[in-house]
């Protein structure tokens, strides 16, 4: 099992996460599937090695959108109305987006996880003249379930376990029967939520772990905990809390140091046959810089970075990694902003980046739809240095800073003051400040104390400029982010707008002046109108508006079921009661009315 928990740091404008997944992830052990009979197989495996079986693939199938099966197990806690809209929402809206971009082949057979042999069998036979070789004699007692995460997976999902109390003898003891498994799933994520230990110990989102994979390696069972306190206060933003999910289930899914070198070449073979193992892809640059050299990611860094240079692979955080260099996570220098970066900063930051899909794509174990990855601004068309140690410090780029000065973060949606953090090495980057550095919200104005002499303008289609503006004549303002409206008028073609001014060409790369200001607007180039994906939220970030469909199996929902049947039942009784009430009440008039008639009218 894999483990991945995400802290809370204390956040510029928004809250940022920090991933230690490598550091839980070293006591954590994954349970593996053997092949089903539908399977070629390859080699034979002692079985005492191995578990049940797992699917067969439907042969020259094509790949098909995975389909990730949320259960919530009745030791989750209770949840109010709104914790639980927040957090199905969240859930619904990452597995949405993860199966629009991860296919695999589709299994003929329902989802049938394995159980763990070391734990229900206490003797093997071993003489390999037996004929139960390998096979389990003698059933642990004290064996009681499979959990994941603390989570006890129901004997519905598993396969069954037996044992031969005799070595030469046929003869065997079911000691749990096979489940029937979960039909049309390619992965269940057993979701909990609760105040654990880490919940309290850190200011943590959440945390997961990979339970199981099937034979071929692909896993196909995890959890996650979700802290109960995460979903409550103002704070919460429902796009961070769905950026984490997808964060965690990329790990869960394939994106851990662990499974680096376990990856599949599929390149050569047909569809639903077995794949080579592509060997070690980890391998240090010779700078010390270790990197993932598998052809995809080789391909996408060099169209990102526009160069053909072969040392181009994806780097890894040298941050906390291991003796080996690996870790689980892109190197912030150079893959600032990606949704596998170590740290997740303001969610309108973070990008599920095309590096990160063409890592998925070398996994072998699915079909990555390449379309659905957003703009990775960062570094984009800088050349094979970019990011390093060396350059970041020089001024060759314009994604660095130096000093600890106020400027633009590099979408250009924020205000940003330079800064480093243990990730980047001594380089320094604008980072949104804390408060009020969203040039696209309106209220933001208040937070301004240049505001209106510089010509602020906050709003929906309000952008961060390097600006020197001030109406002040005697005054000589530094050059800082200022807010001001832009207008595209094609790619990477722009004008702004600035306090009681008209709309005002932007020439890329140069400066502007306007009537009525002492000083410049400076007009970045390739930041603006060129990334039709990079724009602000266009709704509340705190009110989710979707909940969870078909995807969740949702055995604590039956609570809420009662709760709903009971409130529904209490209604129906007061109005059971209200109409007896009625009823009563024109008896008693009828009765009245019998009472005083007189009787000369009858």
């Amino acid at each position: 099992m894999l483990m991945v928990v995400l802290v809370l740091l204390d956040p510029p404008g928004s809250l940022m996460h920090k991933c230690i997944h490598d550091e839980v992830q070293a006591g954590v052990e994954v349970i593996r599937g053997e092949r089903s009979l539908h399977e070629p197989k390859l080699a034979q495996e002692p079985r005492a090695r191995r578990s049940t079986k797992q699917r067969g693939i439907v042969g020259n199938s094509l790949p098909q959108p995975i389909t990730i099966k949320t259960w919530i197990p009745v030791e989750s806690v209770r949840l109010s109305g709104t914790e639980n809209r927040r957090l199905e929402a969240a859930v619904e809206e990452a597995v949405r987006t993860v199966s629009s971009i991860l296919s695999v082949n589709r299994s003929m057979n329902p989802l049938l996880l394995s159980r763990d042999f070391s734990k229900y069998c206490k003797f093997v036979w071993k003489n390999s003249s037996s004929v139960n070789h390998n096979r389990c004699g003698k059933a642990n007692s004290y064996y009681r379930n499979e959990t994941c995460l603390d989570v006890t997976i129901p004997d519905d999902h598993l396969s069954g376990c037996e044992v031969y109390p005799e070595a030469d003898s046929p003869h065997r003891t079911v000691l749990r029967p096979e489940g029937a498994g979960l039909p049309d799933v390619d992965f269940v994520l057993y979701l909990q939520i609760r105040a654990t230990d880490k919940c309290r110990a850190e200011p943590v989102l959440a945390y997961a772990v990979r339970c199981q994979t099937d034979w071929n390696g692909r896993p196909v069972a995890g959890a996650v905990v979700v802290c109960r306190n995460r979903l409550t206060g103002q704070k919460y933003s429902h796009q961070t809390a769905v950026q984490t999910v997808i964060h965690e289930l990329l790990h869960v899914l394939g994106f851990s140091k662990d499974l680096f070198n376990t990856w599949k070449d599929c390149s050569s073979n047909p569809v639903g046959n077995p794949c080579s193992p592509r060997g070690k892809v980890t391998h240090s640059d010779g700078s010390g810089q270790t990197r993932i050299y598998s052809p995809s990611v080789i391909s996408a860094m060099q169209k990102h970075l526009l160069s053909s240079d072969p040392e181009l692979g994806g780097p890894l955080e040298n941050l906390e990694a291991a003796a080996d260099g690996a870790s689980s996570h892109w190197e912030s220098r150079v893959l600032q902003g990606s949704i596998m970066g170590a740290v997740l900063g303001d969610s309108t930051t973070v990008r599920v980046d095309p590096i990160t899909l063409a890592a998925f794509q070398d996994t072998g174990w699915y079909a990555v739809d390449l379309r659905r990855a957003q703009s990775l601004v960062w570094g984009d068309g800088e050349g094979k240095s970019f990011g390093s140690t060396k350059t970041c410090r020089d001024k060759s780029s314009s994604f660095f800073c130096t000093g600890s000065g106020l400027g633009c973060h590099f979408l250009h949606l924020h205000k940003g003051e330079c800064q480093t953090d243990p990730y980047l090495d001594g380089c320094r980057v604008y980072k949104p400040m804390k408060n009020g550095s969203e040039c696209w919200k309106q209220e933001n104005s208040r937070w301004s104390t240049e505001y209106p002499f510089s010509g602020e303008i906050f709003g929906f289609d309000s952008r961060c400029f390097f600006s020197s503006l001030s109406r002040e004549e005697d005054s000589v303002s530094s050059v800082v982010g200022r807010c001001y409206r832009h207008r595209c008028t094609g790619t990477n073609r722009y004008q702004i707008q600035v306090s009681g001014s008209g709309w005002v060409d932007c020439p890329k790369g140069g400066a502007v002046q306007i009537k009525g200001y002492q000083g410049s607007v400076f007009c970045p180039d390739k930041r603006i109108c060129v990334y039709p994906d990079v724009f602000p939220p266009l709704k509340d970030d705190n009110i989710p508006s979707s909940s969870i469909k078909g995807d969740f199996l949702v055995r604590i929902a039956s609570r809420s079921e009662v709760a709903v049947a009971t409130s529904l039942s209490v209604f129906a009784s007061l109005c059971l009661l209200a109409a007896l009430l009625m009823l009563y009440r024109k008896i008693r008039t009828h009765s009245n009315r019998i009472r005083t008639v007189d009787p000369q009218e009858l």
